[in-house]
């Protein structure tokens, strides 16, 4: 095979104030013509940066590259090859490269797309860019055929749509489109498929893999996802800290990891982590419903015209039945959009139900006033999928935990708050000291594990946890759900469990049920369900999840 990219010694050093981070540190890999290359690692690691190197796109004025080669492979116009280092390029050079030669797909669309512009005016852009020669309406014909290739449906009339009138999904395949317009040599695709759900995962995975083998394309390809790795990956490696601890083909980094991190990664799979027999629920000792849904609706009035008037309805939840017995984890499933997170928030009352019956503990709650819903708010919380979001950023750890205490008449006094609240943050293998702190000063997986703790200040019976490690790295999300299982046992809690990721549904959750289009389709014990999904959707949305592929 031969050889299209050698990174060699690369050092990335980015001027934070005072303070200079190592951001990429003596990192050596290869990536050979039409191959993936994984670069696998947790927040931080270095591996967005490492791409950002190869690319060039680091601002000059807080980045600087003490050490190292990027050796690229370079195909000229009239096809003639040249051996460049990126690192001594002129920008001009760089830009010629940038985007015929190596082109990249971000994480976020919607930040990468410029929303006054059509999708087919970036498309033609870059192809002019990269092709003075070229016509406006051979660029046009161009970028219908890209946006086809990925697989945008009606492409002729969709070019002129603007980025908001696309989904997710869409957005991600013109990313694609834009970045295989040019044929280039080398794509950089940098997290592409974190925000998708499941199904559209699946799909972006196999275009991406048509699209490699149709034109030889070799692909680096960022991630901190195993799944996809075992999907994508030749080769990886695996970075922690600005250095590469282990690479090698995909098989023997999977089932043959050589050093402590690799191994402490895979062991933080939700399919690898140890269960606790006492934790599972039998169907004849179940308890009674705690919880008990009949017949709820959340529509959402579509109104257009001068007047405002409703012309119809979007039926986001429409007409559940539900039941959660005490004790019990049940995990609600389905794709972004299909109703999950507002029928969480229509059982706190956070929304109002359209119609229907919300029972907890053989209260109908829909009929309580707002006054009568405030003792129960201290027996139901949530906890909320960004918590950076939901915690006030001015508020000290010690505020955000004492404050609903006073108001629900928890502790006599200021101090003995003040000393629940450091229990409950050492509960969450969090030090006590913290609740001097505000929220700026945690990382994600601590401020997830701030937002538990404020669940837990009121000893609740029951916790919505929506998404709740949607945006943890894999070993956070294994500290997190062995947590969440602890607490079940030690508090009897019951708790709804939002979610989209399958791996942590089977770990967790003793029922689920899928969700699909405001309707539940398919509910049972989640082993059965996972085994044997009857329901045609659920199959779906089985099939479509990546699993690695261990060699038991």
């Amino acid at each position: 095979m031969s050889l299209l990219l050698k990174v060699e010694n690369l050092k990335t050093y980015l001027r934070a104030g005072n303070e200079t981070v190592k951001a990429v540190d003596d990192v050596s890999f290869e990536i050979n013509k039409g191959e993936t290359f994984c670069l696998v690692g947790e927040s931080g690691s270095g591996k967005s940066v490492t791409a950002l190197s190869v690319i060039q796109l680091l601002p000059q004025d807080i980045s600087q590259h003490p050490g190292g080669k990027i050796m690229f492979d370079y195909r000229h116009n009239d096809g003639h090859r040249e051996q460049v280092d990126m690192l001594h390029l002129s920008e001009a050079k760089t830009r010629m490269i940038r985007g015929s030669r190596i082109a990249m797909i971000f994480q976020e669309p919607m930040t990468s797309l410029n929303p006054v512009f059509t999708i087919g005016d970036q498309i033609i852009e870059a192809l002019q860019l990269h092709n003075p020669e070229m016509s406006s309406a051979a660029a046009r014909e161009r970028a219908i055929e890209a946006l086809e290739q990925v697989k945008i449906p009606n492409a002729a009339d969709r070019i002129d749509e603007y980025p908001h009138r696309l989904s997710g999904g869409q957005r991600q395949r013109v990313m694609i489109a834009m970045a295989m317009a040019c044929e280039p040599d080398l794509l950089i695709a940098d997290e592409p498929t974190t925000a998708l759900d499941v199904t559209v995962q699946a799909e972006i995975l196999r275009l991406m893999k048509e699209l490699q083998q149709r034109k030889g394309t070799s692909i680096l390809f960022i991630t901190h996802d195993f799944g996809v790795v075992s999907q994508m990956a030749d080769r990886l490696a695996v970075m922690r800290l600005g250095k590469i601890v282990e690479s090698g083909p995909l098989n023997q980094v999977i089932n043959n990891p050589q050093h402590e991190y690799s191994k402490k990664l895979l062991a933080s799979l939700p399919e690898n982590l140890p269960r606790d027999p006492g934790l599972a629920i039998t169907k004849s000792n179940a308890a009674p419903p705690l919880l008990d849904l009949k017949g709820v609706q959340v529509y959402f009035p579509i109104k257009k015209g001068v007047l405002r008037r409703t012309v119809d309805h979007v039926k986001a939840v429409d007409g559940i039945d539900l039941q959660i017995p005490k004790g019990q984890i049940l995990a609600l499933v389905g794709e972004s959009g299909c109703g999950k997170s507002t029928l969480g928030r229509a059982i706190l009352r956070l929304t109002e139900p359209t119609a229907g019956k919300v029972h907890f503990n053989d209260s109908d709650i829909t009929a309580l006033h707002r006054k009568q819903l405030q003792p129960l708010r201290r027996e139901m919380q949530i906890i909320f999928q960004d918590p950076m979001s939901s915690l006030n950023p001015r508020l000290t750890i010690a505020a955000t935990l004492t404050e609903p205490m006073k108001v629900h008449g928890i502790g006599d006094s200021k101090e003995e708050r003040l000393e629940l609240a450091k229990q409950i943050l050492e509960r969450v293998q969090l030090e006590g000291d913290f609740i001097w702190r505000y929220p700026h000063e945690f990382s994600g997986g601590q401020r997830q594990r701030i937002g538990i703790a404020r669940a837990l200040a009121l000893s609740p019976s029951f916790i919505v946890c929506d998404e709740v490690t949607s945006a943890l790295d894999v070993s956070v999300q294994a500290e997190i759900l062995q947590m969440l299982l602890e607490l079940r046992k030690e508090r009897d809690l019951t708790l709804l469990f939002i979610t989209h990721n399958i791996a942590v549904v089977e770990y967790i959750s003793d029922e689920m049920a899928v969700m699909h289009g405001g309707r539940i389709v398919e509910q049972g014990p989640t082993d059965r369900i996972c085994r044997n999904p009857q329901h045609d959707y659920t199959q779906k949305l089985l099939a479509a999840v990546p699993r690695v592929e261990f060699n038991h």
